[in-house]
């Protein structure tokens, strides 16, 4: 995983997560890999990957069973409010990106549309 400069690396910690946990690589109720595996794997501190799991613990995304490990929320209200959220965070860079290189919503909407109806061909 490459880490942007401009964002803490735990927030972009739980990004992965959540993504993970949206796509279902990541299901709900199983067991998420342990913090000293996932340092591992991103090649970040354990603390760094402590704190993002903690935020997502205090958030109810994940659930600690003692000696057990971190394990992913069968809440599938929360799970679908997480994905609506992560959904609406990239339409927003998406759209600001676009009225950034002056590109209206309604042009903006209208080559959406175009582009998808090219795109499943």
């Amino acid at each position: 995983m490459e880490f942007k400069d401009n964002i803490p690396i735990y927030l972009q910690i739980k990004q992965y997560l959540y993504r993970q946990i949206i796509t279902g690589k990541l299901k709900p109720g199983k067991k998420i890999p342990s913090v000293r595996e996932l340092a591992v794997q991103l090649t970040v501190n354990v603390n760094t990957v402590q704190r993002a799991l903690q935020q997502m613990n205090f958030e109810g995304i994940l659930y600690t069973k003692r000696g057990e490990g971190n394990f992913v929320t069968e809440d599938t209200t929360l799970l679908e409010k997480t994905k609506r959220e992560l959904i609406d965070a990239e339409l927003d860079k998406f759209v600001q990106s676009m009225n950034s290189l002056g590109v209206s919503d309604e042009q903006i909407l209208k080559s959406l549309t175009e582009y998808l109806k090219e795109e499943r061909k």
